[in-house]
Formats: C-alpha cells, sequence, structure tokens
C-alpha cells in the first residue's frame, strides 16, 4: 500500500495577497450596497390598492405621472398629493408649482402588503386572499384569469350595491 504524505505549502506573501484582495473585495462590496441604499432612500413605497401621502415644500401648480396604470395622485391640499398604487411596478410623479418649476421627482414604487396576503398556487394559477384576521379574495393582478374574473364581478356588484344604498333616491338594491 503506498502512503501519500500531503505537503502544505505556506506563503506569507500568498496568505497576504489573499487576505488583501478578500478585504478589497468586501470593501468595495460595501461601496456598491450603500450607494445602492442611498439611491432607494427617497422612494416611496406605495402598497398595492392603497395610499399614501406626499407632502411638498411649496403649492402644486400640475402632477405628471410616468405610467399612469401603476400609480394615481390626487392633489388634496395645496402642498398634498395622494399617491395610490394601482398595479405592482415602478413609476414617477413630478410635481410642478404654477411657474411650471420641479418641485419634486419621485420616484414610486408599488408593491404587495406580503404581511397579510396569501398565495394559493394550483400548479401554476395563483388565488390571492388578504388574511385580516380571516381570509378573504381579492382581486390582484398576476391572479387566475377566471378567479380574477370572479372576485372582479363580485367586488364590482358590491361597489354598485353600496353606491346605491348610500343614494336616497335609489330605493336600495336593485
Amino acid at each position: 500500500m503506498r502512503q501519500f504524505k500531503l505537503r502544505h505549502v505556506h506563503s506569507a506573501g500568498r496568505v497576504s495577497l489573499v487576505i488583501r484582495s478578500l478585504v478589497s473585495l468586501l470593501a468595495a462590496s460595501a461601496a456598491v450596497v450603500a450607494t445602492t441604499a442611498l439611491a432607494h432612500a427617497n422612494d416611496l413605497i406605495v402598497r398595492y390598492d392603497q395610499s399614501q401621502l406626499l407632502r411638498l415644500p411649496r403649492a402644486i401648480g400640475q402632477v405628471i405621472i410616468g405610467n399612469p396604470s401603476i400609480a394615481d395622485a390626487s392633489v388634496q391640499a395645496s402642498n398634498l398629493l395622494v399617491v395610490t398604487g394601482k398595479t405592482f411596478g415602478v413609476t414617477n410623479i413630478i410635481a410642478l408649482d404654477k411657474q411650471g418649476n420641479v418641485i419634486q421627482d419621485q420616484r414610486v414604487i408599488v408593491q404587495r402588503d406580503d404581511l397579510r396576503m396569501v398565495n394559493l398556487m394550483k400548479g401554476s394559477q395563483r388565488q390571492s386572499f388578504t388574511c385580516a384576521p380571516n381570509c378573504t379574495p381579492t382581486v390582484t393582478i398576476g391572479d387566475d384569469k377566471e378567479f380574477f374574473k370572479t372576485i372582479a364581478e363580485h367586488s364590482q356588484k358590491k361597489t354598485q350595491f353600496s353606491a346605491n344604498e348610500s343614494d336616497p333616491g335609489s330605493g336600495g338594491a336593485q
């Protein structure tokens, strides 16, 4: 039987080079992470189907929305915007004063409220439920087409019923 002897080659120069390379790599990684964190620190995070207030330093003359299918904004006071998340994605909102000067160019990210959302997967088909505390189906972009259609129809009927109930001349539900 043959025995092999393992030789450990230890060179202070090689070890030092490896350590310096690792330190440089870690420093570069930390710089990238810090830069990324700073670039996103001013993002306005809005939850899907929810609203956030955006208070500006002066009166708003005009609001421009990069992609109105992702988010919407309405002026509530001279310097207060209500930003509503309509679907998932990233867009921006530009607020101008009456002279056309930019007050703010704000990046908006619309995300799900994952704390209270549960997804039921049936193969590749997703169904979404809001659980607060009991789980009920919710209309969510990306859900199974038939599930989405059914829940959207139910939601629309409920909204119509509620609108009819709040109108005293309508006589209630149809």
